[in-house]
């Protein structure tokens, strides 16, 4: 379990986060959405120590976590961002295989596991050898994806895995990605600005704005029993994109 309790983040003086309680179980998928600036990928970075809360603490598993963050903390998460966030100067197979490598994994060890996640998340070995400039926009989100699950983590985060994908490619990738959410029960907090694709994936969805939690629930909270007239604006600003992923 993730657990962000009495948080708040400030930089200089412009208000971030805070205050702010949330939880997330094991095994679900969490999708926090909202407008730009309000808070999102903010708390994605304070969970993996990029940054500090002013107040508040992070818990995973029942355990605070400190300024630092252990090697036995970055193995339990895996962390995905937009178009892949590929080193340019490494292959594709050398992106995914760094961490592993940093730890001195056997080479065996991590021949195998390269064949799971290329099938898992369906790209063939020979691109591998590819460097990230010769891969497609979907194809740089799947190395990443490799990437960040390489280590068999516990918890998976994604800040807007999908945002810089045509609609095709960002179809295609949603569907495997709710897959291999479903069939690997990996904790995942997941960030996106689309309320269809936060319906998509989520087992809850987290409303924020100005930093705080305005409502939490399904889709359908949402649409039947607003918290205030802010989230009923942002329902219906997405109303287009809703009708047509449906709302069951």
């Amino acid at each position: 379990m993730i657990a962000f309790r009495g948080i708040n983040k400030s930089f200089g003086t412009v208000h971030a986060l805070g205050p702010l309680d949330l939880e997330v179980p094991a095994g679900q998928t969490c999708v926090l959405i909202g407008p730009s600036g309000c808070g999102k990928s903010t708390l994605l970075r304070l969970f993996l120590g990029l940054l500090h809360p002013d107040a508040g603490e992070i818990v995973l598993d029942g355990r605070a976590l400190g300024r630092g963050r252990s090697d036995e903390f970055r193995c339990k998460t895996g962390y995905v961002i937009q178009d892949g966030g590929l080193f340019p100067h490494l292959t594709a197979r050398d992106n995914v295989e760094l961490m592993a490598k940093h730890r001195g994994l056997p080479s065996q060890t991590i021949g195998r596991r390269l064949e799971e996640l290329s099938a898992l998340v369906k790209l063939p070995e020979p691109w591998l050898d590819r460097y990230p400039a010769q891969l497609s926009g979907g194809q740089r989100q799947r190395v990443g994806l490799m990437r960040a699950l390489f280590l068999d983590p516990d918890v998976l985060l994604l800040d807007e895995p999908l945002g810089a994908l045509d609609p095709m490619h960002r179809y295609d990738l949603q569907d495997d990605l709710k897959n291999i959410f479903s069939r690997l029960k990996k904790t995942v907090l997941l960030v996106t600005h689309d309320l269809s694709e936060a319906h998509f994936f989520a087992d809850r969805i987290v409303l924020l704005r100005d930093g705080t939690i305005v409502q939490e629930g399904t889709l359908r909270d949402f649409m039947d029993r607003p918290a205030d007239e802010f989230v009923t604006r942002f329902v219906l600003a997405q109303r287009p994109m809703i009708n047509a992923g449906g709302t069951a």
